[in-house]
């Protein structure tokens, strides 16, 4: 059984950092691309970063390029988001999500396992 968990949210002022954590047990790690998606309250689910099955690629919606970084190290099954200069948009629920294969894609419908979220909260 394929488990993603989250951690690493919390509440933090703007301009702060956060760093989340996902560890994944149940599937080859090392073959999958892993991505961040976030949901903000009202809104629709849209991807955060996301990384191939090696690191050497990485993507990320425009709005969190030079302030997120996504990383991951196969010998842990752990991917991770840094966060760094926090916006109040960028509050939401952040979730780590396992692709199909091994190459990277911004498009929730290529991932195949979720995890069931953690809450950054950004105040002003």
């Amino acid at each position: 059984q394929v488990q993603l968990v989250e951690s690493g949210g919390g509440l933090v002022q703007a301009g702060g950092s956060l760093r989340l954590s996902c560890a994944a047990s149940g599937l080859t790690f090392s073959s999958v691309a892993m991505g961040w998606f976030r949901q903000a309250p009202g809104k629709e689910r849209e991807f955060v970063a996301a990384i191939n099955w090696d690191g050497a690629r990485r993507y990320y919606v425009d709005s969190v390029k030079g302030r997120f970084a996504i990383s991951r190290e196969n010998a842990k099954n752990t991917v991770w988001l840094e966060m760094n200069s926090l916006k109040p948009e960028d509050t939401a629920l952040y979730y780590c999500a396992a692709g199909r294969g091994g190459d990277a894609d911004t498009t929730a419908r290529t991932f195949d396992y979720w995890g069931q979220g953690t809450l950054v909260t950004v105040s002003s």
